[in-house]
């Protein structure tokens, strides 16, 4: 690690350790436990959640956004296996229950609405079943049908996505200067304060 990423990870840690109020943290994973994670998934984390799950907290036990709080690493949130899209197109259901690819590819690079595409739904199905299944892991969940995820692999690792019913997206617009350390940051401090636009009535955003 360079000194300039080894001073951003400072900056990171120390705006994450203050996110969070003490009382919601759980144990932290330690860095034997998050090795244990990459050696069986054969990648490694990026920073700075890879050290926030090792030192500070694995998920948290609550908070304004969700009953259950920032997911522990590898965990999924209880509606991932019930979950019912009303804007699935693909000929092929989701499956709550099949095994994830953090490893495999992401496979998106910008923000994609499929809810308007109307044509071969056979053709996209592979690349909608990708965004779900590949690629990262699950950081939490609202209204039991949109979930944030942290992509882990390509050229979006180390940023958090929106999957919503017919629609993924980035957390935030990020420009080239963008550092990726700073979206998880970013992201968490607002889900933490419950700021988001996640906090609104779902028909306020009409």
């Amino acid at each position: 690690m360079t000194d300039l990423a080894k001073r951003r990870l400072r900056i990171a840690m120390s705006a994450l350790s203050g996110a969070i109020p003490h009382d919601l943290h759980r144990p932290p994973l330690g860095w034997t436990g998050v090795r244990a994670w990459e050696a069986e998934h054969v990648l490694e984390l990026p920073e700075p959640y890879r050290t926030f799950v090792a030192e500070i907290s694995n998920g948290t036990r609550g908070g304004p956004s969700a009953p259950h709080g920032l997911l522990p690493l590898g965990q999924l949130p209880e509606s991932w296996q019930c979950w019912e899209a009303e804007c699935w197109l693909s000929p092929e259901p989701f499956d709550g229950t099949a095994l994830r690819k953090p490893a495999a590819s992401f496979p998106l690079e910008e923000e994609w609405q499929w809810e308007y595409d109307y044509y071969d739904h056979g053709q996209h199905s592979p690349l909608l079943h990708g965004i779900y299944q590949h690629g990262s892991i699950l950081l939490g969940s609202n209204r039991g049908r949109e979930f944030w995820i942290l992509v882990v692999t390509g050229p979006q690792r180390g940023r958090v996505w929106w999957l919503g019913d017919g629609c993924a997206a980035p957390y935030a617009d990020a420009g080239e200067e963008a550092e990726p350390e700073v979206d998880f940051v970013s992201w968490l401090q607002d889900w933490q304060a419950d700021r988001g636009w996640w906090s609104q009535d779902p028909e306020d955003l009409d």
